[in-house]
């Protein structure tokens, strides 16, 4: 048995105690020296110059620019300088040496937060995307593993966005560059005769147009330019057309010519925006997800598992109008669907246009389905009286399920603060358009029947027929989703396919301008941060305290 303790007696005072305190006590004093040693040491030098890190690292932030970054904003040439400097010249001082070494390393920190992460807080450019922890990316704990395991191209590799399409947007970014270096970009093309050129007619600005079309990969290499425009002009001209957003017709007319005019170094800043907006936008967040992207009006369903993406589904939609009704960026997720669904008309529109086509139509509001509701209950008579009411916010109005009802026969909803939903459409007929922003902000789909079935399809008993008879049922039906699917309203106006083909998108919104003044904003603020040349060692051999004192730890910017 243990002796018992007298009151007096504390376990602190035994001597066991005291042993066991020292030796804790010293080893984690230990560890903590340990972990001091390690952090003082340079992570760049060695022996008093630098490390082949090092000048892979200085080699990272000059290619910088290859992944849309601006080398500038880590003072590249002024690293690399003092890193030659240091390599070849004489021995510089401890201090000089750390100084640098930390300069290097608060760099490496900040090109690493911005290739994975971006340069520009999504939200204040009007994209509602929340920042991902700092814990899944830390730069500094990511930059020590990655020169310790002597690793570091890879590294930066991996911290770039995965998703494929900016693996071939990074490729675009190369080959448009070196387009931009070839001379005669600058020169305008001719305005066609009478504003507009059609098969068949003649056309001074015809063999630039050409050249223009064989560079950019629209037409054969090998096809020569006719006299006149014709043949595999037209052709080119349709495949570049189909390549900006345009309507395929062969005939240039003034967006055409625009586009025809604008330059590589223009499609290199288009392309930059749009792998800017990819390091934050929620892209690779489910293995399962559903992306529109509001400047192509397209929307796609797909699979994401171990970086491999499987598009399971895409289609036409129509999305906000530029000019007042803006369709925004964010990501929520589905949680249910609505057969049948009622439209509840929003307060704005009821007021805006409703009302005012009431007042002027009567007729209108029996053809359209409406109802008034008030504290729940329908009311099927128009009057002035309820009019006022939904005015006043007393009363509001909504649309019956039926062939006239705007949400169509479905309606997908993630809920949001802003009422953004997506859902079939009375009027497909817009579809057929190239461009497509029509609606007051939520999102319509081409393929209603399509999409119902990726979204239901963790749920056997929804099969097509099921899905058709409950959409054409007349009766509202809301259907909860097992699981919980990701929704992404995204913006980007340059898309790179697989096959090397890029298409560029007009800038409906107006966000490239706006992430574009961003950026440039941000790079005039960053301050060189080299230090000048450093200077040589003592001739008397540094202590072994001086090589070891700890060095402050610069904050990334």
């Amino acid at each position: 048995m243990t002796p018992a303790t007298t009151p007096d007696t504390r376990l602190s005072d035994t001597p066991a105690f005291h042993a066991r305190h020292w030796i804790g006590g010293t080893l984690a004093a230990w560890l903590l020296a340990c972990a001091a040693s390690a952090a003082a040491q340079p992570l760049w030098f060695a022996s008093g110059r630098p490390t082949p890190d090092a000048q892979q690292a200085v080699s990272a932030l000059s290619g910088a620019q290859a992944d849309g970054l601006v080398p500038q904003d880590y003072d590249a040439d002024g690293l690399k300088r003092a890193l030659a400097e240091a390599a070849t010249g004489p021995q510089p001082a401890q201090d000089a040496i750390d100084k640098l070494d930390n300069t290097l390393s608060d760099a490496m920190r900040r090109y690493l937060s911005d290739l994975h992460s971006g340069r520009v807080d999504p939200r204040k450019v009007h994209a509602n995307f929340t920042a991902p922890p700092s814990a899944a990316f830390e730069p500094d704990s990511y930059l020590r593993a990655a020169v310790a395991g002597h690793r570091l191209p890879e590294a930066i590799r991996e911290a770039a966005p995965s998703f494929p399409l900016y693996g071939t947007l990074r490729d675009a970014l190369a080959h448009y560059r070196t387009l931009a270096a070839q001379p005669g970009w600058d020169r305008t093309l001719p305005a066609p005769p009478g504003g507009k050129l059609t098969s068949g007619q003649a056309y001074s600005g015809l063999a630039e147009m050409a050249r223009r079309l064989h560079a950019l990969g629209d037409m054969p290499a090998d096809a020569p330019a006719p006299k006149r425009y014709s043949g595999a002009v037209v052709d080119g001209i349709k495949a570049f057309q189909a390549r900006h957003g345009l309507e395929t017709d062969g005939v240039i007319g003034a967006g055409t010519l625009a586009q025809l005019n604008t330059t590589p170094a223009a499609r290199v800043r288009q392309i930059e925006l749009t792998m800017e907006r990819l390091r934050w936008t929620p892209l690779t967040d489910s293995p399962r997800m559903i992306v529109v992207n509001i400047p192509e009006f397209m929307l796609r369903a797909y699979d994401y598992n171990g970086g491999k993406l499987d598009i399971k589904l895409q289609m036409k939609v129509i999305v906000g109008k530029a000019l007042d009704t803006r369709t925004p960026l964010f990501k929520e997720d589905m949680r249910y669907i609505e057969f049948s669904p009622y439209w509840n008309v929003p307060p704005s529109i009821a007021r805006s246009e409703t009302i005012p086509r009431l007042r002027r139509d009567p007729a209108y509001f029996t053809q359209q389905g409406f109802e008034f509701v008030s504290n729940g209950k329908a009311v099927t008579t128009l009057s002035d009286a309820n009019l006022d009411a939904v005015m006043n916010g007393r009363m509001r109005i909504r649309q019956r399920p039926g062939p006239m009802n705007a949400l169509g026969d479905i309606k997908f909803v993630f809920p949001n603060n802003q009422n953004i939903y997506l859902h079939h459409t009375p009027t497909p007929q817009l579809f057929k358009r190239d461009r497509r922003d029509f609606s007051h902000g939520c999102i319509r789909v081409e393929e209603p029947v399509a999409l119902a079935k990726f979204v239901l399809q963790d749920m056997p008993g929804w099969t097509e027929e099921r899905i058709r008879q409950a959409m054409t049922k007349g009766q509202s039906n809301t259907v909860a989703l097992q699981q919980p699917l990701p929704v992404v309203l995204a913006y980007g106006t340059a898309i790179a396919r697989a096959d090397g083909r890029v298409y560029f998108l007009p800038d409906i919104y107006g966000q490239d301008k706006l992430l574009d003044q961003a950026l440039r904003e941000k790079t005039a603020r960053r301050p060189a941060s080299v230090p000048a040349s450093a200077p040589a060692a003592p001739a008397t051999p540094a202590t072994p305290d001086a090589l070891t004192r700890p060095v402050p730890t610069q904050n990334p910017t």
